[in-house]
């Protein structure tokens, strides 16, 4: 998938940095040049320029990206290329400081897919928020291993099944199973997968792919359409 990130910052970087580790395609839009030479010397293309500004979004891609993440620190650049970026129907995601009233926050939720604290969610959690769809990252254990959330759905080829029939890639492991709104679980044998029950797989990032095949019945090209078109979780 291809996302743009406006902000180089703590919160910028990190994500952008998830993002690439698990094959994702990443441009960083940053105006300060102390950040851009990090980022830079971290090998990511960044785009240097004002990202609330609509010449700037487009030469970093976002009317191609998949999602938009607009971390700066600053909540009007944030919510303006926010707003550009809806234009372009991709998915965004805009960070917001904790220190806002509950109204501010309803006012800006209700104009973009998914706003963030990143004080309480992190990078993973703003991962999570562009991904959208129904796999929710838990947490990175290593360089090449994950823990996900995964949701099954009407599509996934497992629906029906019993986690005893379930046959998942080798590099990944069931941790605990879920029924639909219920608590997560030691998963045991005879539990049928319908739809809505949720799963937890400890993956290498090889296997993500083929772990969401399975576990949610969707393509690389579906998730990233889903993500594009403002998919819930």
């Amino acid at each position: 998938m291809r996302f743009v990130i406006i902000g180089a910052g703590r919160v910028g970087l990190r994500t952008a940095r998830v993002l690439r580790d698990e094959g994702h395609e990443v441009t960083l839009v940053e105006r300060d040049e102390p950040r851009v030479r990090r980022a830079r010397n971290q090998d990511f293309q960044v785009v240097v320029g004002d990202g609330s500004r609509e010449d700037v979004l487009e030469d970093a891609g976002a009317d191609e990206a998949d999602a938009l993440g607009a971390l700066t620190g600053d909540l009007n650049a944030n919510f303006a290329a926010c707003m550009i970026a809806n234009h372009y129907g991709c998915r965004t995601v805009m960070r917001i400081d904790e220190d806002y009233r509950e109204n501010i926050y309803r006012k800006y939720a209700d104009e973009v897919d998914e706003v963030i604290y990143p004080e309480r969610l992190g990078a993973m959690g703003a991962k999570n928020a562009l991904l959208g769809g129904t796999i929710r990252a838990i947490a990175d254990i290593a360089q090449s291993l994950q823990i996900v959330e995964l949701t099954i759905t009407d599509d996934a080829p497992v629906r029906g099944y019993t986690i005893s029939e379930l046959e998942l890639p080798a590099n990944a492991t069931l941790l605990a199973f879920g029924k639909r709104d219920g608590v997560l679980e030691i998963p045991t044998a005879d539990e049928s997968l319908e739809t809505g029950d949720r799963l937890v797989v400890l993956a290498d990032f090889d296997v993500l792919s083929d772990v969401r095949q399975i576990l949610v019945g969707e393509s690389p090209a579906v998730a990233a359409a889903n993500a594009g078109s403002g998919g819930v979780n």
